[in-house]
């Protein structure tokens, strides 16, 4: 049992700790696990999204918008992370190809390609995130729970991101 100024325990590694570097003997370790139920939340997240258990979204989608989400925010750590989890997911090739090259309006019209497009427009352009982008993803078939996943998976990406992007900066400074 863990007391209030105990930390929490999340299962396995810490996703964000281990894509930055972080060595648990590091100030900036400490401070990152100073708000452990932050930690915490945001480790759970990502097993949540990531589950191959979710009811939600075929976990190989998931890790392709992760993928986009990461190449358009030119998160080089979080790329290699989601592209190495997609090697072992049932991801086509082709959608693979199109996300790194950014052509994904080229792709035949579909469901995955309506996400992508989506996901690009909650990264680059948020406010057009609007009722038009939502009914593109209903013509492609999308019900009303699987969109709440995306655009919540969407902008959790963002805020991972965030994240290993602002520890990272951090990290050269203290390491400068």
């Amino acid at each position: 049992m863990t007391t209030p100024s105990s930390p929490l325990q999340t299962t396995g590694a810490d996703l964000i700790d281990t894509l930055v570097g972080l060595d648990p003997a590091s100030a900036l370790y400490a401070t990152r696990h100073a708000r452990h139920k932050v930690v915490n939340a945001t480790q759970a997240s990502q097993n949540l999204f990531f589950s191959s258990d979710a009811d939600s979204l075929p976990r190989h989608e998931r890790l392709l918008i992760a993928l986009y989400a990461s190449l358009l925010s030119r998160s080089q750590a979080m790329a290699t992370y989601y592209r190495q989890e997609l090697v072992e997911s049932d991801a086509a090739a082709t959608v693979c190809d199109a996300i790194e090259a950014d052509t994904v309006d080229w792709l035949p019209a579909s469901r995955i390609r309506a996400m992508l497009v989506f996901t690009r427009t909650l990264i680059t352009r948020p406010v057009e995130g609007d009722q038009t982008a939502l009914t593109a993803l209903r013509e492609a078939g999308m019900s009303t729970p699987d969109i709440v996943t995306l655009a919540q998976l969407v902008a959790y990406l963002s805020y991972q991101i965030r994240v290993v992007a602002g520890l990272s900066a951090m990290k050269a400074l203290e390491s400068a």
